[in-house]
């Protein structure tokens, strides 16, 4: 069981270690080529139900001028500023995007990025998360955002969005700010649900238009490649008879924050080896209740690692409700607890899977996989 600490709550959420080893993100800065061709004046991103997880078509948008380029996002064409000179990026998962593909120099200030910073640093050095300007602990006001004086911002729904703060991109929009939206917190049609693709795909879209956005296509298309490797090397390791069931524990006492089968850990549970409890449920991050919890019986729990309730307070409310103490997973302590930046999409998300696999490897749910 791993339990790292933190500093701030989760703001993908609406409303803001005893029996098994410790298990560490300790693998290295994403690094091998892409082979599919980026062409440097616009991409198209999918925005609409695609289910594949294939690449993303990276030969697409017309850009609208040499200084411009347009890109879909969410379903709709958007212009940015080409290269953005001043992008202000929201949350540790966007903000591991824009490290993986060198864009370092390109952000002009981020905001919730103090508890994945560890993490962070880990995966992308010191000198590039340090040199970070950090503008707000969690989710930014408009003024603050407008202060740091972005050409463009990146953020998401439930990931800084927020039309009670008048933090949206229509209202940027007005300000002559252009607005890039996680593909992963894509609204459908007018409800408040979100994903649109398939988790992968949302993933490659991302960084593949953040590359065409700040003019680092070739450190996006690297850093593509280097997830799709270790993809198929999961994919390729032996599969079990039947896929262990793996419950995702986000937060929560009187419900359970988790995922469906849009969100992150619906990719990345399935590359480990193991079936998301939540994958018939069309959404990224909602809410269940826990007769939904014991119905799916899982076979060990996931969680998401972030205060105020840490690993220990949720390990306890598993031991204490009725339904879910009884349960093998509980009784066997067959839990891993992950850091936030490695559940929210972002290219860290590799990581988060190899890491399942080795521990479902441990608890004999999975075949082991040769040694290299």
């Amino acid at each position: 069981m791993i339990a790292p600490s933190r500093a701030t709550p989760s703001p993908h959420r609406p409303n803001p270690r005893k029996s098994h080893p410790m298990i560490r993100p300790t693998l290295p800065r994403l690094t091998a080529l892409l082979t599919a061709a980026v062409v440097a004046t616009g991409l198209t991103a999918c925005g609409s139900g695609d289910a594949s997880d294939e690449p993303t078509n990276a030969a697409a948008s017309t850009a609208a001028g040499p200084t411009e380029v347009t890109v879909q996002n969410c379903g709709t064409p958007v212009t940015f500023p080409r290269p953005a000179k001043r992008l202000y990026v929201n949350d540790g998962n966007m903000i591991s995007m824009a490290l993986a593909i060198g864009a370092e120099r390109s952000v002009a200030a981020v905001s919730s990025m103090q508890r994945d910073a560890p993490v962070l640093r880990e995966h992308y050095g010191a000198a590039a998360v340090d040199g970070l300007k950090q503008t707000a602990e969690t989710y930014p006001s408009r003024e603050t955002v407008l202060a740091q004086r972005p050409d463009v911002v990146f953020a998401g729904w439930n990931y800084g969005w927020d039309e009670t703060r008048k933090l949206t991109p229509a209202g940027l929009a007005k300000q002559g700010i252009a607005a890039y939206t996680l593909t992963e917190s894509c609204r459908q049609g007018t409800g408040r649900a979100r994903g649109t693709v398939e988790p992968w795909t949302a993933l490659r879209t991302d960084l593949t238009n953040l590359g065409a956005i700040t003019g680092h296509e070739d450190g996006a298309a690297k850093a593509v490649g280097d997830i799709d490797r270790r993809l198929k090397a999961l994919r390729a390791a032996p599969q079990p008879a039947k896929k262990p069931t793996v419950f995702l524990f986000d937060s929560g006492t009187k419900a359970v924050y988790s995922s469906g089968r849009f969100g992150a850990p619906q990719a990345i549970l399935d590359a480990a080896g193991a079936r998301n409890a939540l994958e018939d449920l069309d959404d990224t991050w909602t809410e269940v209740s826990w007769e939904r919890v014991i119905a799916s019986k899982p076979d060990a729990f996931l969680f998401v690692d972030y205060p105020p309730q840490s690993f220990e307070d949720k390990v306890r409310v598993l031991r204490a409700r009725a339904g879910v103490k009884d349960l093998p997973a509980v009784k066997e302590g067959r839990f891993l607890n992950l850091p936030y930046a490695l559940w929210t999409s972002g290219p860290l998300n590799i990581d988060a899977a190899e890491q399942a696999r080795k521990a479902l490897e441990g608890w004999a749910l999975v075949p082991r996989a040769p040694a290299d």
